[in-house]
């Protein structure tokens, strides 16, 4: 009697499936002396090398997942062949259909879209990025599960869908700061000689919570300065490490935050930022080689200067990270020129602000600056934007706050529950919940089409976005009228103000232009900025 064959595992799609190999022989430094990988063949022919991550001890593991409805097969490859327990391993996964609504599953990671301006899902389906700013969001200063649930849900509920946060190798701090550990406390050894895994266990479960929350994990793999002392070697096995670990997820990769940044108090920042410059190549390089899953690449530069400038080989980054500066509304009109400049660079690619004024950053950036750039910048054609408060991005507690960076700022000591309640947070996820009402990720920056009725009126964030006779929105940040030009002529429009604070929606009725294709708007009630929407009338 034949005895049957056991039945493949199964997985939902975009889920991940792990296999645990435990090693039959002892090796002194696993983590260091062996390679280890999969290689999976999908339905269709397409055949994925994925690297597996040492789990501690003599286990290693490996994480697949994919889209691909089907029967799934897999082989490993170990550096040591005559390990039977790693090499030549052997086994199926069954692929079922994905039967929830967390929209990283039903619709799959994201990935930049073809027209290259912004992020889509694996369906197709328009990803519109609204992230927040956690860098230091895997530490143990904010608790699991209580403060990272309670945080997460707030960002949730509000629209938010990327959180940028470093896995362990933070800004702001010295290597092996004590606020940077979590509750195993290091990612690394002090002498740099293994990655710690009982670290990475513990962000495990924060990075798997935001993606079961629809989050996606902007992963930071390390502040740019941790380079020169850990070497591009090094870094290139903790990249291969994050990769291995995360890379199944519906994550992004960003490989360095400040990329070519020099740490705060080296003795020779030039040459630093410059070996910074060359090795974050190489180490983007890596990424791209194994990762077999192909996520979205970036850097995150150093303030004022495109992404694309931080390495040596502009086409490693697959998107613009920007920092475009913290302070009150003179950062506004550099902002729109960082913005505008990064998208008609060539080849284009999808524009993201990365990191925008803090609000209450050293305890005086208002929410009106940071809603104000969420517009400009979404009105000049980015693909998203992020936030940031501080008290969050650095974790400050109550009883705990953060304390001084190594340059001797002191940010501010606002504990984060309450920065979370900041109100620049719900108003910008006003904004995205009313762009998110058209066809935005079709939108085309309209910068001649607006004017203030008022020729003397000068301010630079008056800004447009929209649909050639079809939609435009106009971000308006003063309470006055203007001119709204080459709209058609003689055409109906459904004009209404919208209020970016209350999310308050105002309608004006139907509006005709002029037969030169003009319209004046009226002068809004209140005292601060607003938004007009014209949509053609049917």
């Amino acid at each position: 009697m034949n005895a049957c064959r056991a039945a493949a595992p199964q997985v939902e799609a975009n889920r991940v499936f792990e296999i645990t190999l435990t090693s039959e022989k002892t090796y002194a430094d696993p983590f260091n002396d062996l390679e280890l990988a999969a290689v999976f063949d999908a339905p269709g022919g397409k055949t994925l090398r994925v690297p597996a991550f040492w789990a501690g001890g003599q286990t290693w593991k490996v994480r697949y997942s994919s889209p691909a409805i089907g029967t799934h097969s897999y082989k490993t490859e170990c550096s040591d062949a005559a390990n039977a327990k790693l090499h030549g391993v052997n086994g199926q996964v069954e692929v079922i259909a994905y039967t929830g609504d967390n929209p990283l599953y039903k619709h799959g990671a994201i990935r930049v879209a073809a027209g290259h301006r912004h992020f889509e899902h694996t369906d197709g389906t328009p990803f519109f990025w609204l992230g927040d700013t956690w860098w230091m969001g895997l530490c143990n200063r904010l608790h699991w599960p209580e403060d990272f649930q309670t945080l997460t849900a707030d960002r949730k509920q509000k629209g938010f869908n990327v959180v940028q946060i470093v896995a362990g190798l933070y800004p702001d701090m010295p290597a092996f700061d004590e606020r940077g550990a979590n509750e195993a406390g290091f990612p690394w050894e002090k002498d740099y000689s293994r990655i710690r895994p009982e670290y990475y266990e513990q962000a495990d479960r924060r990075i798997d919570y935001l993606v079961s929350q629809g989050i996606v994990p902007c992963i930071v793999g390390a502040w740019g300065y941790h380079l020169p002392w850990i070497g591009t070697e090094k870094m290139t096995k903790h990249w291969q490490y994050l990769v291995a670990r995360y890379g199944a997820l519906p994550v992004v990769w960003c490989a360095a935050g400040e990329t070519a940044m020099p740490y705060y108090l080296a003795k020779d920042k030039k040459k630093d930022a410059q070996l910074q410059k060359e090795e974050w190549t190489s180490v983007c390089r890596h990424i791209r080689k194994v990762d077999a899953f192909s996520r979205p690449l970036t850097l995150h530069p150093s303030c004022g200067v495109p992404t694309r400038s931080n390495v040596t080989d502009p086409s490693v980054a697959d998107f613009e990270l920007l920092q475009t500066g913290h302070g009150s509304h003179e950062v506004i009109a550099p902002t729109i020129r960082q913005i505008r400049a990064a998208r008609n660079a060539q080849p284009p690619v999808p524009v993201i602000n990365g990191e925008p004024a803090y609000e209450n950053l050293l305890n005086k950036i208002p929410a009106d600056v940071c809603r104000a750039l969420f517009w400009v910048c979404m009105l000049n054609g980015a693909a998203g934007h992020t936030y940031g408060a501080n008290g969050i991005w650095q974790v400050n507690r109550t009883e705990q706050p953060y304390g001084n960076s190594p340059g001797g700022n002191n940010w501010g000591t606002l504990p984060w529950p309450d920065a979370m309640k900041l109100p620049g947070s719900a108003q910008l996820a006003l904004g995205k919940k009313l762009l998110t009402q058209f066809e935005w990720s079709r939108f085309e920056p309209q910068p001649n089409c607006v004017q203030w009725d008022d020729p003397a009126t000068k301010d630079a964030a008056l800004c447009a976005s929209g649909l050639a006779g079809k939609v435009l929105i106009v971000y308006v940040p003063k309470p006055q009228a203007i001119a709204v030009k080459e709209l058609g002529a003689e055409k109906d429009y459904d004009a209404a103000l919208f209020d970016p604070i209350s999310g308050e929606r105002k309608p004006l009725g139907k509006v005709r232009t002029a037969a030169d294709g003009t319209w004046r708007s009226p002068k809004p009630d209140g005292d601060h900025d607003w938004v007009l929407l014209l949509e053609a009338a049917r």
